[in-house]
């Protein structure tokens, strides 16, 4: 995979460029809005589909299994059938998975997976028997228990990947289970790549038309069938508007300048994206290539947190919130009711900043200044000594108890517990724009904001009255996208409190 040094983009300072990163400054063609005007159903992550699928089928084998012998047999010898469920089942999932049984594009067949599933368990209880008569264990077992798991497992099974695929057209039909796919290039090579993708990736892809920047008889407006939308820095604004899962580069390995500086451009968003290998006359060896249906395409930049790892953020976001809440809530109400008695005003305060992907929400804190000098757009950055800040405002702004209503924008799904810290839309550094001021500076939208985050337990919060400051946090935004797990989310949130104890210098 190849992938940008995000301190090196950090570090250059635009005085243009981070503009048409902001969004919502630019005018993209007919074609383009009349997609994002329709209707999006949300994506479903076909690796999910896949585990879901694989567990349902063990519990169905072990149920089975187990029905059988209690019907049948009654209690007692538990320990030897229950180690032949067991030993079939781990067969069943390897011979299955070998033959590609778990795969998106096998779920939609119909006889080639009945046949293959049929065959997979008949291959187990073959080797089931030949075990048994091996080790001579066929007395110790009864045939009818084995006849009977044979025979209403082959059913079971069969019934249930016919349900499963009616499930999987549905959802590839409403696009759920189909990527949301742009190419970036246009010409005769992406004609190409169009055709390849149509003849075998067209029921996991959903093309929806082409990005580039040249304007001349190379790039026509439309190309095997699919319209030009727009320009390259179109796409990020479309991205932002629209849902794209997926983007195809279609140029040669040879134009490296012109792929770095398309990846330099879409690098900020939350998309895969991959670098067609039609076009390339070197050969690799197969591993070095991933596959969309038979094209094959190298890895250039992945979506931070997907498949089974997003479903693993929001269990620990909404294990946490609902604990914090709950530990927390004294804290809160003690918190309310000195902000009413100190000053005049609601006891919340809203503010819209940027959440995932750009997308504006409005974040809950505590009011920690007065009413009528509130800066909803954050247009001055508080200093210390402020004169706007009441005292109760220093007091939690410093303990950061002001953030905590953010918990129920966790229960929302707006935040997550941990990750770079929502800046409101007009913050500063040095009198520039925060995306004025840092290069790739949106890059840092590609998770969900958090809470607290990587550069907050470094002491990288509170007041940016330099550019130094917002580098510091967007370089430290950045590392935690580049190497985040849910045991350094662990690790963030252990180490919090510490941080606001030692390193609140900055707080005011």
């Amino acid at each position: 995979m190849i992938r940008l040094d995000p301190k090196t983009a950090v570090a250059e300072h635009i005085s243009s460029g981070g503009q048409s990163e902001a969004g919502g400054n630019r005018t993209l063609s007919d074609a383009a809005l009349e997609i994002i005007e329709k209707p999006v159903e949300p994506g479903m992550s076909g690796a999910v589909v896949s585990g879901l699928s694989q567990l349902f089928e063990a519990l169905l084998l072990v149920t089975l299994g187990a029905a059988i012998f209690y019907s049948y047999l009654g209690p007692g010898q538990e320990v030897p059938y229950g180690v032949a469920i067991f030993i079939s089942l781990a067969l069943y999932n390897v011979i299955a998975n070998a033959w590609g049984l778990h795969k998106i594009s096998a779920y939609r067949t119909l006889l080639t997976q009945s046949g293959r599933v049929l065959a997979s368990w008949s291959i187990v209880f073959l080797l089931l028997t030949a075990f048994m008569f091996l080790f001579k264990l066929q007395d110790s077992y009864s045939r009818v228990w084995l006849v009977s798991y044979y025979a209403l497992g082959a059913v079971s099974l069969i019934l249930f990947r016919l349900s499963l695929r009616a499930l999987v057209m549905h959802w590839s039909q409403d696009g759920r289970l189909r990527r949301r796919t742009v190419i970036v290039g246009g010409g005769k090579d992406a004609e190409e790549l169009i055709n390849r993708i149509e003849a075998s990736a067209q029921s996991d892809i959903q093309l929806f038309g082409l990005f580039d920047d040249r304007d001349d008889e190379r790039s026509p407006e439309v190309v095997a069938g699919y319209r030009k939308l727009g320009r390259v820095s179109d796409l990020i604004e479309f991205a932002r508007r629209t849902r794209v899962d997926l983007v195809i580069v279609s140029m040669p390995l040879s134009a490296e300048t012109r792929v770095l500086h398309m990846l330099k451009q879409l690098w900020v968003l939350p998309v895969d994206i991959r670098l067609s290998a039609h076009m390339s006359k070197l050969q690799f060896k197969s591993r070095a290539y991933s596959y969309l249906g038979d094209v094959a395409v190298f890895d250039m930049a992945d979506k931070p947190i997907s498949d089974w790892n997003v479903i693993l953020k929001w269990c620990f976001d909404k294990f946490v919130a609902i604990t914090a809440l709950t530990l927390l809530s004294p804290i809160m109400i003690a918190t309310a009711i000195a902000i009413k008695l100190d000053s005049k005003g609601p006891v919340l305060f809203r503010q819209k900043r940027h959440g995932f992907n750009n997308e504006l929400i409005d974040v809950f804190k505590f009011r920690s200044m007065y009413a009528d000098m509130s800066d909803a757009k954050a247009d001055k950055l508080v200093t210390r000594d402020d004169p706007r800040v009441t005292r109760v405002g220093r007091f939690i702004r410093k303990t950061s108890i002001d953030e905590l209503p953010q918990l129920f924008n966790v229960l929302k799904g707006e935040l997550s517990v941990i990750g770079p810290r929502p800046h409101a839309l007009e913050a500063k550094a040095a009198n520039m724009l925060y995306h004025e001021a840092v290069d790739g500076y949106f890059a840092r939208h590609k998770v969900k904001p958090g809470i607290t985050g990587w550069a907050q337990i470094h002491g990288w919060r509170g007041e940016t009255d330099t550019i130094d400051k917002i580098m510091q946090r967007v370089n430290h935004d950045l590392y935690y996208i580049e190497n985040w797990s849910i045991f350094l989310d662990a690790y963030i949130l252990l180490m919090t409190p510490f941080s606001l104890v030692s390193k609140n210098e900055n707080a005011f």
